[in-house]
């Protein structure tokens, strides 16, 4: 009788299997630990009258979908949202726009002009937010803003002691959008500029022999090249100009004004905090979360679906 004996499986091979999941499982326990509990809370919050009196230790009572219901039929949440999609979507806009001019203009200057864009972008984007929020709040400041000193300098008398934060919501936003755009903008110019150097330049020069101007080598060569980049840096950042937050409170409390220049970042805190409604407002934020996963889907996918220039 023949006894078969199976190979045995070398065991460098199963832990070189083993590796990358044992490298991943402490980063993974602390994502889990550290977001995990608080979206189980936020989950079940959101179906429970949560307020100032389960702080002090009322048993909170189910209400199942009262939350929801409320939030939906609450014209001013459509308002909010609304104004929240036009605003991230004109931020995001110009941001995108914007980073690409500078991508642009980095790949033709000069080694001198593009370590100085590099580290004046790199400084930008470095600087702390709540100091670049107060920058901008002396430079709008109605008195001694800089921006009304310059337009009544010219003859516009209509601004003298103007308040961009206050006198209008279209200002307000106005301000913010600069801000926030000011703010995006190095990290999407720099994500493109590191995309258009592995533009290969054969394809550009043959484009040149045959005749093609700038304009026709940037819509037929490079933008179809750095297409992939450019398009996922725009769903990232429309998922963050989505759920903005510090921007608008640290401006809003500037000017004084809040409910016509509410976002749903500033609303699901005005809800929860100032009202000290924890159940509504945790059901606006998982109303943020779907919008956040339906984008964050669309990012998955094209990050998935992408082909390789190669």
């Amino acid at each position: 009788m023949t006894t078969i004996v199976r190979p045995r499986r070398p065991r460098g091979v199963l832990a070189h299997r083993l590796a990358p999941a044992l490298l991943l499982l402490p980063a993974v326990l602390l994502v889990v630990i550290a977001l995990g509990y608080p979206l189980v809370r936020q989950v079940i919050m959101s179906f429970q009258e949560f307020g100032l009196a389960q702080q002090f230790g009322q048993p909170p009572a189910w209400v199942g979908l009262a939350n929801y219901t409320k939030i939906l039929s609450d014209p001013y949440f459509w308002t909010v949202l609304g104004r929240s999609v036009l605003f991230c979507v004109w931020t995001a806009g110009w941001t995108m726009g914007i980073g690409l001019a500078f991508a642009l203009m980095m790949r033709a200057a000069s080694r001198v002009g593009r370590t100085f864009m590099s580290v004046s972008l790199v400084i930008v984007w470095a600087m702390p937010l709540l100091a670049a929020l107060t920058v901008w709040q002396w430079l709008v400041d109605p008195n001694f803003g800089l921006v009304n000193h310059v337009l009544t300098g010219i003859g516009l008398d209509g601004f003298e002691g103007f308040s961009w934060l206050a006198d209008s919501p279209w200002t307000f936003f106005l301000i913010a959008s600069i801000v926030i755009i000011w703010v995006s903008t190095p990290l999407v110019t720099i994500t493109i500029f590191a995309s258009l150097t592995q533009v290969d330049e054969s394809l550009i020069e043959a484009s040149q022999l045959d005749g093609a101007t700038y304009l026709s080598r940037l819509r037929f060569v490079i933008l179809p090249i750095i297409l992939p980049v450019v398009m996922l840096m725009g769903v990232l950042q429309v998922i963050w100009d989505l759920r903005v937050f510090t921007h608008i409170h640290v401006l809003q409390a500037s000017g004084g004004v809040t409910t016509q220049t509410n976002l749903l970042g500033t609303y699901v805190f005005q809800v929860g905090i100032s009202q000290g409604d924890y159940g509504v407002a945790s059901a606006l934020a998982m109303v943020i979360l779907l919008l956040t996963l339906i984008m964050t889907a669309a990012y998955i996918r094209m990050l998935f679906t992408q082909e390789d220039p190669a």
